[in-house]
């Protein structure tokens, strides 16, 4: 018989339990002189506080036009209902995993927390039911039917729907492999000034589709991607070609996709890693290598990252040796910036990745070293379970699983279920089943 999981496991399929904060909706008050003198605000000044307002945080625009009918009349409405205005997208926001190994579908909710702001909002989503998540971009959250394989974009906090047609053509055509599916991700894309587009991709096949129109297409094969990025509406990656790497735009299409090569001057380029990510505005290039390193009699092999701004303008790297108050968190399927002046339990100018036997690194671009933080905190030694998990869970431990979609979307978080032993065979069932939920129907006989 094999062995079962302890009672603080997570087990995939419960119902989480605990308050949740209703959607962000206008509200009526009590009408008082004060109220009626602050609702008599010039629209300058109204116009002046919303344009602050929204290069912050949509959430504080959404509550300041839910203060009055007159504030209201006088702004635009935040359910923009083609999504396609990105100063109404949900920007510093990420999802936050409650590691209780309930599926946000199932749960119905999510929780997010503002990178910049530290705000935290649990959010009830019943438009996640029968849907899978497959990728978020500034806060959109992007939606596969488990039944029909249709695509949604949804805004979390405006409950916004666009609709896009169903994978289930092109996955036939192009795709084929179910267990592909489980390995799908996506962006959202502007496909024009009144419309979006979702971009998806898998192993070596990349498919794209604007809202409105009747069907995918497939705009990339046999590519090898890594670090996939979507900056300022468009689509870029990373790319394997031979002995070398690339960064390339993969939407809209272009007549000259590659943007720059990827130098390769301090060692085997098959050997490293490569991320891109967003950062104060502009795209940065992190390569992770090993260096060797002398201490005593014994060499050891140290972590090291090269840093590049890239100019997409000049199509040329620019090499950076400092990311001043920033963090970074770097996956191959999602990377994410914050500032640490705004979150100060993160390490400014350091970087948070993982290794295959230690899910939590910093490393310091100042001094070069890194350091291990799962340590303490591992529920498992590879084979069979050391301890419960260690709660509270820190930002880090959050933002680095968001970072992880394999784990978040399991409800599971990164550090404590980056590896599942054999032993954990309860938890590895229900896996097993929630994923077979996933289907891609039969294309009708003609």
């Amino acid at each position: 018989m094999g062995k079962k999981l302890p009672p603080s496991t997570p087990t995939a399929g419960r119902r989480r339990k605990g308050p949740s904060l209703a959607p962000l909706s206008a509200c009526k008050r009590r009408r008082t002189h004060e109220a009626s003198g602050w609702a008599s605000l010039p629209t300058d000044v109204v116009h002046l506080v919303t344009s602050r307002l929204l290069a912050g945080d949509v959430v504080d625009y959404i509550v300041f036009r839910a203060v009055c009918s007159g504030w209201r009349s006088c702004t635009s409405d935040a359910r923009d209902p083609t999504l396609s205005k990105p100063d109404l997208w949900p920007r510093g926001w990420v999802a936050l995993c409650d590691g209780d190994g309930v599926r946000p579908d199932d749960a119905g909710e999510i929780g997010f927390f503002h990178t910049r702001t530290a705000r935290r909002l649990r959010v009830r989503l019943p438009e996640l039911r029968r849907h899978r998540i497959v990728g978020f971009t500034q806060g959109l959250i992007i939606l596969l039917n488990k039944r029909t394989a249709a695509v949604r974009v949804l805004h979390p906090f405006t409950r916004v729907v666009v609709d896009l047609p169903s994978l289930v053509p092109v996955f036939h055509d192009a795709v084929r492999n179910r267990n592909s599916l489980l390995d799908m991700n996506a962006a959202v894309c502007s496909a024009s000034a009144t419309s979006i587009a979702v971009v998806a991709w898998f192993p070596h096949v990349v498919i794209g589709a604007e809202a409105g129109r009747p069907t995918w297409e497939v705009l990339h094969r046999g590519l090898f991607l890594r670090g996939i990025l979507p900056f300022q509406g468009r689509l870029y990656a990373t790319v394997a070609e031979g002995g070398s790497r690339k960064i390339m735009q993969l939407y809209p299409r272009s007549p000259h996709p590659v943007l720059a090569h990827v130098p390769n001057n301090f060692g085997d380029p098959s050997l490293f890693n490569y991320f891109l990510v967003e950062s104060g505005g502009r795209v940065l290039l992190a390569i992770h290598h090993l260096t060797a390193q002398h201490c005593g009699v014994e060499p050891f092999q140290q972590n090291a990252y090269k840093l590049f701004a890239l100019d997409i303008d000049r199509s040329e790297l620019i090499p950076v040796n400092c990311l001043g108050g920033r963090a970074l968190f770097l996956s191959r399927d999602r990377s994410l910036s914050v500032s640490a002046r705004d979150l100060p339990s993160v390490n400014n100018n350091s970087i948070y990745f993982s290794l295959r036997r230690d899910p939590v690194v910093v490393h310091s671009i100042r001094t070069g070293f890194s350091e291990r933080l799962a340590v303490t905190c591992q529920i498992h030694d590879g084979k069979d379970r050391i301890r419960p998990s260690v709660r509270p869970f820190t930002i880090a431990d959050h933002l680095l699983t968001y970072c992880h979609p394999h784990e978040w979307t399991k409800g599971l978080m990164f550090h404590e279920y980056h590896s599942i032993p054999e032993s954990f065979e309860e938890l590895t069932k229900n896996i097993k089943a929630k994923n077979s939920e996933l289907r891609i129907p039969r294309i009708a006989a003609r």
